[in-house]
């Protein structure tokens, strides 16, 4: 099938789960944030199972071909795997700046970094069990879980980011063997820092898919729309994913008004557009969409492009999230009988 639909990872939390003024109030977590849930810890887990249920069926009743569990347990979407790694301590965090240049608490590297236990594994298993469509999961990447920890052991940030991508492949192995169709590495500071990137990123996200049997996905992004207002229309990092062993790269367009000619360079992928502006509270037209795909139709060829949000949604009211998704899907049908496939 031309053009299916997915989201990139997040679906809103429902306000009964979590507190979404403190949600909104402060920067991403990276470190464990329970004070942002409002069930209390005995009944947090049964909460989350039926809030991530709701997601799924509300990503189905929109139409989407390839659902997630909508990160629906995470307080952010690195934090539920980067704080679960042994050698990093929890109860003594670091200092780090953000990508919106304000300091934010992060896990501090104390020991090699390794993998204890599977972490999403029953995050996917739950969401099989709970949906005929095609399923993706999350992770956050190597190079991304290095930029948010602060580095109190390794010599050299190489090596780190090295052990980090031994420990995500280990847990994407794990995800295929439990039967995702899709796994995701999320990796939105080589966007912010390509020097790094360039310098050992790739190297490491590589790594992260040594081995890898299905379908991967790099999505790299400037930011969620509510961090970041202003977006440039270029990125600093996307053509050097042409050498990465993943099948396909997310990418945002809409917000951005992207110039689509980048995407020549990445030829052999095929490209999860992003074309939903998560800035912009009206809910945009299936037209709409549809011309911001066919910008990129103009450099990549039909049968590789993927509908997507720009990025995670997890900041927007949910009924502006589930119309921007059903007009997704609407554009998608437009598209596919412009193609000879309606």
């Amino acid at each position: 099938m031309l053009f299916p639909t997915t989201i990139v990872g997040s679906y809103p939390q429902p306000d009964w789960l979590i507190d979404r003024q403190k949600l909104t109030g402060r920067l991403p977590p990276r470190v464990r944030a329970s004070e942002l849930w409002r069930v209390p810890e005995p009944y947090l887990a049964q909460a989350q199972d039926d809030a991530t249920l709701l997601a799924i069926r509300w990503q189905e009743e929109a139409g989407l071909d390839i659902v997630s569990d909508g990160e629906i347990r995470r307080e952010s979407y690195s934090n539920r795997f980067a704080t679960a790694l042994e050698g990093v301590d929890l109860d003594n965090p670091g200092v780090m700046m953000g990508r919106a240049g304000l300091p934010n608490p992060v896990p501090r590297i104390v020991g090699r970094i390794r993998r204890m236990r599977p972490v999403e594994v029953q995050d996917l298993k739950f969401l099989k069990a709970h949906t005929t469509r095609r399923t993706k999961i999350t992770v956050p990447g190597p190079f991304t879980m290095l930029q948010q920890a602060q580095n109190d052991f390794y010599p050299g940030e190489a090596e780190a980011a090295m052990d980090y991508a031994a420990a995500l492949n280990e847990e994407i192995k794990d995800l295929f063997a439990a039967g995702a169709d899709v796994v995701q590495i999320d990796e939105p500071y080589m966007q912010a820092r390509p020097e790094k990137a360039r310098e050992y990123g790739l190297q490491a996200l590589n790594r992260a898919l040594e081995g890898v049997q299905g379908t991967t996905c790099v999505h790299i992004c400037f930011g969620y729309a509510f961090v970041t207002h202003e977006k440039p229309n270029g990125y600093s990092f996307l053509p050097e994913l042409a050498g990465c062993r993943c099948g396909q790269v997310s990418i945002e367009t809409a917000q951005s008004k992207l110039d689509t000619r980048v995407l020549r360079e990445l030829k052999g992928k095929q490209v999860l557009v992003g074309c939903l502006d998560l800035n912009d509270m009206n809910v945009e037209t299936p037209e709409i969409v549809a011309d911001r795909v066919r910008r990129a139709l103009e450099h990549v060829a039909p049968e590789n492009v993927i509908l997507a949000p720009d990025c995670g949604m997890k900041y927007l009211p949910r009924e502006v999230a589930q119309g921007k998704l059903v007009a997704m899907v609407a554009a998608a049908r437009m598209l596919r009988a412009e193609f000879g496939q309606g």
